[in-house]
């Protein structure tokens, strides 16, 4: 077992995001830091932090000169650079360092949505249909309303809001160009499914107990999972989307979702953990939403909550997390 190790992030700072109220998303790290770090403590490491600022050749030097035997990785990507969260673990693969979570080509395919949708799809898992749209190919689209207009490579919710529910033709030309204006690139419009969402952490060696979003929002509001639900305390959206976990659900439907999650988990490379979010169309059919390799795992977050469902502490949490990367080597 390693004796040293350190606890990588991106250091909270000023960024592109502040424009739009969504530093607090960067600067939440720091709860997972304070927590992981203690968790790591009462194991019997020593820890130090780590936090990293942009150049990325800033932050390989810093990496390469710490004095660690395991990296653990909470590093989300500089703020308005989301490609930049592959750097931790591809630089500890480069570097033949141990560490926590996902490799570098299931974080790369978490952060593409079009790209997980495809890898879906040819693996024959049921996803949304779905379109890459901009403001010049609009007159493209051929799904049928309602749907969600998504950034294509952020995470964390970035970027959507009530309005990104659309369905006219005029709302979606809006949002459309919203997303490309803000983000620099072509928007993932997918179709909306408006039943039953839930989510489930997937562990190398588990698959933990589901999570349903109950939502109680005052009618006309879209029941979808905004930025606001997130992150900004006291919004109707925080106030009133509510995580039940375990889910109230019958045997079956856990069998399925659980199973999508492990399959998907699988053929997208991950490790050490990530979650899955999921929705139940009209039909009753489970569809795979998103992939979240890596997701926050602060206390309150949605995976520790699973895992306590499963009756781990937190420090158990982490401890697995720990030698799933050791066992990787």
């Amino acid at each position: 077992m390693p004796t040293r190790i350190a606890v990588v992030y991106n250091h909270p700072s000023g960024s592109s995001y502040d424009a739009y109220g969504e530093s607090q998303a960067v600067a939440g790290v720091t709860d997972s830091v304070q927590a992981v770090t203690t968790a790591l403590q009462t194991l019997g490491f020593e820890v130090i932090t780590l936090p990293l600022i942009p150049p990325v050749e800033t932050a390989a030097s810093k990496l390469n000169s710490a004095k660690v035997d395991f990296i653990f990785n909470l590093f989300e990507g500089f703020p308005g650079f989301p490609e930049s969260e592959s750097f931790v673990p591809t630089f500890c693969r480069d570097a033949g360092r141990p560490y926590s979570g996902c490799p570098q080509q299931a974080i790369e395919l978490g952060l593409n949505k079009p790209a997980f949708k495809a890898f879906l799809i040819k693996h024959n898992l049921p996803t949304p249909g779905y379109q890459l749209l901009n403001p010049d190919n609009i007159s493209d689209f051929v799904l049928d309303y309602p749907c969600i207009v998504k950034p294509a490579a952020e995470d964390g919710s970035h970027g959507i809001t009530p309005d990104s529910v659309v369905n006219s033709p005029d709302e979606l030309s809006k949002q459309v160009k919203s997303a490309y204006s803000r983000f620099g690139r072509s928007a993932l419009v997918e179709h909306f499914i408006q039943g039953r969402e839930f989510n489930v952490t997937v562990t190398d060696d588990a698959v933990f107990p589901v999570s349903e979003i109950l939502y109680s929002l005052p009618e006309g509001l879209p029941e979808v999972l905004t930025f606001e639900a997130k992150w900004l305390k006291g919004s109707i959206y925080y106030e009133n989307s509510k995580a039940a976990c375990p889910a109230d659900i019958d045997y079956f439907l856990q069998q399925e979702i659980q199973d999508l999650a492990r399959k998907a988990f699988s053929i997208t490379g991950c490790q050490g953990y990530a979650r899955f979010d999921l929705r139940q169309d009209i039909n009753a059919e489970v569809n795979i939403i998103e992939i979240n390799p890596n997701p926050d795992i602060s206390p309150d977050a949605g995976s520790a909550r699973q895992a306590f469902a499963s009756g781990y502490s937190y420090v158990d949490f982490i401890s697995m997390i720990v030698e799933a990367g050791l066992k990787r080597g």
